[in-house]
């Protein structure tokens, strides 16, 4: 829509998904076959190959945004204006993989989106432009992602047109203020009751799509889809992970400080559903516990 002539795609090889595993395309190779743009996927585009074909594309300036290979610096060194990279946080903050799921595990209450000038480093090049916004306090990874997608493909338009006419200063990011965000696994969704009623929430929406939080009932595996947090001031005696109460509003469980409500949940080779629904098929008394025995 800006009228920039986008020489070349590059996007990850098609992968196979799904309980098929039907070979499936990404986003983007979609988006570029509607527009009958040049695509490229190497497996590593860092190989001589790739290199050569980016060589002769010629770019002026060349955008990434979760392309998922690190780029060497003789790819970034080929285009006039340098190699934009979008990233879903407040760099130096949460550089790394999973910037919007570890803002919210950790309880921070502002994200954003900063562009930068690429380096050989993770995510430590000069920044361009920084946009915050709040964190909602119900807000789950999955939602603040498609806010943060809006937001970054705004600020990604006007650092392009502020780089391209020479009005932007790249400045340097503080190294003592820098954390970060690695990858998610399967397994660290799994819920440490011990920790603060708080904490269990914040992880609850941080693991919310992928990996999930999850706990164990009965010895199945029991995803919490979302929760609400207690704020009632009461304190109880109950070993953190024991159901506290069960009511129409859902399952309440102790923590290693307060109490938290389970309101959306999914039992292993089950559905997911609310969690007054679950407990109209399934028993759970009071005391039982949560996660390994």
């Amino acid at each position: 829509s800006r009228g920039d002539n986008i020489v070349g795609v590059f996007t990850q090889p098609d992968r196979p998904q799904g309980r098929g595993l039907k070979l499936r395309i990404s986003p983007i190779k979609a988006l570029a076959l509607e527009n009958q743009l040049l695509i490229f996927q190497p497996e590593n585009v860092n190989q001589e190959e790739s290199i050569g074909v980016i060589e002769r594309l010629s770019p002026e300036l060349i955008v990434v945004a979760a392309f998922g290979q690190i780029i060497s610096p003789r790819i970034l060194a080929i285009p006039k204006f340098g190699a934009i990279n979008v990233h879903a946080s407040l760099l130096p903050k949460y550089r790394g993989a999973a910037p919007i799921n570890w803002a919210i595990i950790r309880g921070e209450r502002e994200s954003g989106v900063t562009t930068i000038l690429m380096d050989k480093g993770l995510d430590s090049g000069d920044i361009l432009l920084q946009k915050k916004v709040e964190i909602f306090p119900e807000e789950n990874a999955g939602e603040l992602h498609d806010r943060l997608a809006l937001l970054g493909a705004e600020v990604l338009e006007e650092t392009i047109e502020r780089l391209t006419h020479g009005a932007l200063v790249p400045k340097k990011q503080n190294e003592s203020e820098a954390s970060y965000a690695p990858t998610l696994k399967k397994e660290n969704g799994i819920i440490d009751w011990e920790k603060p009623g708080e904490e269990v929430y914040n992880h609850i929406r941080g693991m919310n799509p992928w990996p999930g939080a999850f706990t164990f009932l009965h010895g199945k595996i029991f995803k919490i889809h979302k929760a609400k947090r207690i704020d009632n001031g009461f304190e109880t005696e109950s070993r953190p992970g024991k159901v506290v109460n069960t009511s129409a509003e859902g399952i309440v469980v102790a923590t290693g400080r307060g109490l938290i409500l389970l309101t959306e949940v999914q039992l292993e080779n089950h559905k997911r559903m609310p969690a007054k629904l679950f407990l109209q098929g399934h028993s759970i008394p009071s005391g039982t516990q949560l996660g390994k025995e």
